[in-house]
């Protein structure tokens, strides 16, 4: 008895069928009909007139074949080739038999030439009873919507695989991303990538500094309607897709975002449709949630594209080339948010503990300042400069440095250490790190005492010499007496005043010529009466030693203990848990009053053992000491003169030629706008 359309073979098919075209509907496939027609075909010499009627119930077109080379695999539908050995013996090439087309053997004595065996599903006789013929085509086409459907099957998990390894992929990329704006960037395209998604929003949630919260649309993009973006800050409500999401945690799967059920809270927001002749039709909101549950943001992505469809959608597009987003994509988006709520999270906490050291270096810079306030400004300025010599450098392409490259990260490292370069200066006597002059200012005190007292003692002595020849004499030649007296008088305390401005003089910061040198000395021996009649030296020992300062304001002791500032700065920074990326901050430092000829401070390194970012921050340190505003001990000189001093240094081998030069004809300092005139 014939197997009729209601028997389990055919049921068998029918179920096989919906399976499949469930499954091709939900991968995005446009046309299904061309799935549902079944064909057989045969030679001219093949009775199909028996069979028709069976064939017709199945809804099973039949058609002659003559020639073997006219199957083609781009044919639409499922096909079985009734192989008799009349259509047999007319192949003569292998045809193209694509994988929805199989052969049913018909009173062959084996497979011909032409043809490979797996191509084959059955042999029969070669006039099989129409029972036997039919049960065999149903088979065949079983196992063509079978064969199609694992291939299909197989597809589908090479495609979870991809998408896995994506995921997989973004997630290790999400966390090295540092930069915000470029992370947040990142995770709504590749959200979009992997769903196939036309558009896409991103929302983050804030706290407000009152107690509420917000939600601030970060970012959008989208491939058929060229975006105008501004970041805005939206109120959480339900009635927008986003606010729901946000307050309530749950997924939004829309089909259509037009057709909305009549009792939910949300609705869709059509002024950008209605401004940018877009169409929207299927969504997939869904939250950011973090590893302790809480939700940091939402993405809404927008437009579920087909396969294969335009690159810009325009609205009449829509209908025909965006479907619902499935099961899959929601499970995999679901995913990527999870990761991506992590990224966002760990970025955000890494930002505010970038600000958080950046306030720690401002802080400590401040403090530096505060104890010396001549040099405000200082630090920061040499850090400009070295940050943009750094720069300058890394963009070379010729002279001897062309192939040095410095990361963002380096970048970084350099700036803390030329800002920080000088916080050992903490661990310095005030006294000694203000000092305008040789002498302190109660030292210089104490020598004038001394020689106002000379003077008041010189008055006395000729007012009582005055006294002693009245007394004596009387008035007769007084006048004449006294007048002697007055220019003697009047000469001797020209001179101490004159002594004295010499001692002033030779207090200041500069260089002391050898002549005034020797007068210096010549003073030193002098001695003068105290109040108690004791002799004592006019300037003493210690004091003269001071003021015999060759050049500058320091002694050799005072000049240690400045110099002391750069190890002071270096232990500081070492007790500092930097991270891998900056762990070179307190040597960097460490090295910046070093020179290449290993006259430097404080470890005399020779050229080699200097780091490059020292020999650059060196010339930025020299430069900007130079040209700042007027210090006590020494004056500001303009560029010109500044850039003839540093190309003296190099001569002197001090300071690096090529950077010197670099620092020149790029004019770093006039764009790091330290240019003095």
């Amino acid at each position: 008895m014939e197997e009729s359309r209601e028997a389990p073979g055919w049921a068998k098919l029918l179920r096989l069928k919906a399976v499949f075209a469930a499954s091709r509907k939900s991968e995005g496939v446009a046309d299904e009909s061309a799935m549902d027609a079944l064909n057989v075909i045969h030679s001219p010499d093949f009775p199909i007139a028996k069979f028709r009627d069976a064939l017709e119930r199945d809804s099973i077109a039949s058609r002659v074949l003559t020639d073997p080379a006219e199957l083609s695999s781009s044919q639409s539908g499922l096909t079985v080739v009734l192989l008799d050995p009349t259509l047999a013996r007319n192949g003569h090439d292998h045809p193209d038999i694509g994988p929805r087309v199989t052969v049913l053997g018909l009173g062959l004595r084996g497979a011909p030439s032409w043809i490979s065996d797996d191509k084959i599903f059955l042999h029969l006789a070669a006039d099989p009873a129409p029972e036997v013929l039919m049960s065999a085509v149903r088979r065949a086409f079983q196992f063509l919507y079978q064969k199609m459907r694992a291939d299909q099957l197989e597809r589908q998990l090479e495609d979870r695989r991809r998408e896995l390894r994506q995921i997989n992929e973004i997630g290790i990329a999400l966390s090295t991303v540092r930069d915000h704006s470029v992370l947040l960037t990142m995770i709504l395209s590749k959200a979009r990538e992997l769903s196939r998604a036309d558009a896409g929003s991103l929302y983050l949630l804030e706290h407000q500094q009152e107690g509420g919260r917000v939600l601030r649309f970060k970012l959008a993009q989208n491939d058929s309607v060229d975006v105008d973006f501004q970041e805005t800050v939206l109120e959480i409500t339900k009635k927008s897709l986003a606010g729901f999401v946000a307050l309530t945690g749950e997924t939004l799967v829309i089909d259509d975002a037009y057709n909305l059920p009549a009792d939910v809270e949300y609705s869709i927001n059509a002024s950008f449709d209605e401004k940018n002749a877009y169409l929207t039709k299927s969504l997939l909101v869904f939250p950011m949630t973090n590893h302790v549950g809480d939700i940091i943001g939402v993405l809404q992505l927008i437009n579920r594209r087909r396969p294969g469809a335009p690159a810009r959608l325009r609205a009449e597009d829509v209908p025909a080339n965006v479907i619902p987003f499935d099961q899959a994509t929601i499970d995999i988006m679901r995913s990527l948010a999870g990761q991506a709520a992590v990224a966002v999270e760990n970025n955000l906490l890494y930002e505010a503990i970038q600000r958080l050291f950046e306030g720690f270096v401002t802080a400590a810079v401040t403090a530096i300042e505060q104890r010396d306030p001549t040099t405000s400004g200082h630090s920061a300025r040499v850090a400009d400069l070295t940050v943009e010599m750094a720069t300058t450098i890394d963009r070379l392409d010729s002279g001897e440095y062309r192939t040095i490259r410095f990361s963002l990260d380096q970048i970084r490292e350099i700036r803390y250490a030329s800002l920080l370069h000088d916080f050992g200066k903490v661990g310095v006597r005030e006294q000694v790190l203000v000092k305008e002059k040789k002498l302190y200012p109660l030292q210089l005190d104490t020598i004038r005492t001394r020689f106002e007292f000379m003077m008041k003692a010189l008055e006395q002595q000729y007012t009582k010499q005055k006294l002693d020849y009245l007394l004596q004499h009387g008035r007769e030649g007084f006048e004449q007496f006294s007048r002697t007296i007055d220019e003697r008088m009047a000469g001797e305390l020209a001179q101490l005043q004159k002594d004295f401005q010499f001692v002033a003089q030779s207090n200041e910061p500069s260089v002391l010529p050898e002549g005034e040198f020797q007068y210096l000395q010549d003073l030193a021996r002098r001695e003068y009466e105290d109040m108690r009649g004791t002799r004592s030296l006019l300037l003493h020992p210690d004091e003269a030693r001071i003021l015999s300062i060759r050049k500058g304001n320091l002694d050799a002791s005072e000049r240690g203990e400045i110099e002391s500032h750069v190890t002071h700065t270096f232990n500081f920074l070492s007790k500092i848990p930097w991270t891998r990326d900056l762990m070179d901050v307190p040597n960097i430092a460490y090295a910046h009053h070093e020179k290449l000829n290993g006259r430097g401070y404080p470890r005399k390194l020779a050229a080699p053992e200097i780091p490059l970012q020292s020999r650059i921050m060196t010339v930025s340190d020299i430069y900007d000491a130079l040209t700042a505003s007027d210090r006590p001990y020494k004056r500001a000189i303009s560029t010109d003169r500044a850039i003839d001093i540093l190309q003296m240094e190099v001569k002197d081998g001090l300071l690096d030629g090529s950077l010197v030069n670099i620092f020149i004809e790029t004019k770093v300092y006039e764009k790091a706008g330290v240019l003095r005139m």
